[in-house]
């Protein structure tokens, strides 16, 4: 119905309106830290990654109230909740900002070139619908694995090492997350096409016995440094990505066109 859609519509806008609180909430956070201070850098961006996380999860879970109104299937209503650029539907951005974001855009992806040009390496997109970090981690796996497949691994070993995940689920406001609040965080790393982060990248680090580094504009992380195995490299795009927060992978520059053969099955 046509009030169904403009409650749909505010809802979005309301969205948009939270994620950009939430972003000068996480501003206020990082330059609460010294940049010497790697280690408790380290733990703030374990925290910034899971309220990104909380905020996909619960707004997800609010665009389910729409399904029959609105009569969307619900990976429908997911993918395009991770597509629509909510800019659109809030009082159009001045000129002015929007050539600031083109120009952050532009540095952002000269600097990421610069980080990885002397490894001989370059980004390699990848579709942004939800699952961008996990087809990351696919996409240069030496093995075949689904991303469905990586999704239920990471959740598993999150399920297994609760402690280990569970301290970094705090709410400044409402407290720690309880244990069935943490078990349906896992439910929904498989169910739902929800925003990977820090802590899902620990997880499958461990799940695949690989070192993971994520390449950014102004830091680079390496999550897990205690196997051996091949490097894998994801790339963090803050402002590159016109749908948000986004992870890229990354391909040899000398073999940007080359074709392998079929990979054995990983799980």
């Amino acid at each position: 119905t046509d009030n169904s859609q403009r409650e749909f519509q505010q809802v979005v806008r309301r969205y948009s309106r939270e994620k950009k609180e939430l972003q000068a909430h996480i501003q206020t956070l990082k330059n609460s830290i010294t940049k010497n201070d790697s280690d408790r850098r380290k733990q703030l961006l374990l925290h910034i990654a899971r309220l990104e996380a909380k905020m996909e999860q619960r707004h997800q879970r609010e665009l389910e109230g729409f399904e029959d109104e609105l009569n969307p299937s619900l990976e429908s209503i997911t993918t395009n909740l991770m597509k629509m650029n909510l800019e659109n539907l809030s009082p159009p951005r001045s000129v002015k900002a929007m050539k600031r974001r083109e120009r952050r855009a532009r540095e952002e992806e000269d600097k990421i070139s610069a980080i990885l040009g002397p490894k001989k390496l370059e980004m390699k997109a990848i579709p942004a619908d939800g699952h961008c970090m996990y087809r990351a981690i696919q996409d240069q796996l030496v093995y075949s694995v689904t991303v469905q497949s990586l999704r239920c691994h990471t959740a598993q070993y999150m399920r297994e090492h609760i402690d280990d995940f569970l301290p970094f689920f705090v709410e400044p406001e409402a407290g720690n997350f309880t244990h069935e609040d943490f078990l349906r965080y896992c439910d929904d790393i498989v169910h739902r096409a929800s925003w990977g982060g820090q802590l899902e990248l620990r997880a499958l680090s461990h799940v695949l016995e690989t070192p993971i580094e994520v390449v950014q504009a102004n830091l680079t992380i390496i999550i897990i440094e205690e196997y051996k195995k091949k490097l894998l490299i994801l790339v963090y795009l803050h402002y590159a990505c016109k749908f948000g927060k986004h992870y890229n992978s990354v391909k040899p520059i000398e073999a940007s066109g080359a074709v392998g053969g079929k990979a054995p099955r990983l799980f």
